[in-house]
């Protein structure tokens, strides 16, 4: 099988709204079961797709097949939006569907809290979005690092959150920086031949947008 035809098939299933399975892409690759398996698991090695224990989908960034904290409304699809990062970048890997209804609560105080995400400018809003875990960690459990990528109403609901449930403090980002972590994150990730970047180049591009120290590894 070739991996980069699995790849496509699986993030394009994705940004249509549909959940890709091993039935589904065997069905449209015209492969077998088995060859699919094998197929998911290299890109899994790659990290380009999370499978679970019985090897099916659960995320390729930024679609989630699984619930994680955020709802995302296209101009026609609806997506789960797999973190804080990943739910803003959509408008972005996904221009036509731009604006992107974001909506979410907060961890802290349950707040309901909307947005209108598009590819040109941050949203207005004084939320904050926490990130819990830092890069260098960051696939060390990948589904644990996207559950804890959340947006609270304020600074104060993240120390309230991280006292109540015995957590160590993150890094706090406003709803400006958030917006442009995500802004090019995922450039060409639906094209064929994209290359994830290089440690050094994830560490220049979040220097780009603002984000240095040893929590982001830049």
């Amino acid at each position: 099988m070739n991996t980069e035809d699995l790849r496509l098939a699986v993030y394009r299933a994705f940004a249509a709204g549909r959940f890709p399975t091993i039935a589904t892409l065997a069905l449209e690759l015209r492969a077998m079961p088995d060859q699919v398996r094998t197929g998911l698991i290299t890109l899994s090695l790659g990290r380009h797709v999370v499978l679970d224990s019985t090897g099916a989908i659960l995320m390729a960034h930024p679609f989630s097949a699984v619930p994680q904290g955020f709802a995302v409304m296209g101009k026609d699809v609806l997506w789960w939006g797999g973190c804080a990062w990943d739910s803003f970048a959509l408008p972005h890997l996904l221009p036509e569907q731009a604006p992107v209804l974001v909506s979410t609560r907060c961890p802290a105080c349950d707040r309901p809290h909307v947005w209108n995400v598009s590819d040109q400018e941050p949203p207005e809003g004084d939320q904050v979005a926490h990130f819990l875990v830092p890069v260098a960690n960051m696939w060390d459990d990948v589904v644990r690092t996207c559950a804890h990528q959340r947006i609270f109403c304020s600074e104060a609901c993240v120390d309230n959150w991280t006292a109540s449930a015995g957590r160590t403090k993150g890094e706090v980002l406003d709803l400006p920086t958030l917006w442009r972590l995500a802004e090019h994150w995922y450039d060409g990730r639906l094209q064929r031949g994209y290359r994830r970047r290089d440690p050094a180049e994830s560490a220049q591009y979040l220097r780009e947008v603002g984000l240095t120290g040893a929590f982001w590894g830049s």
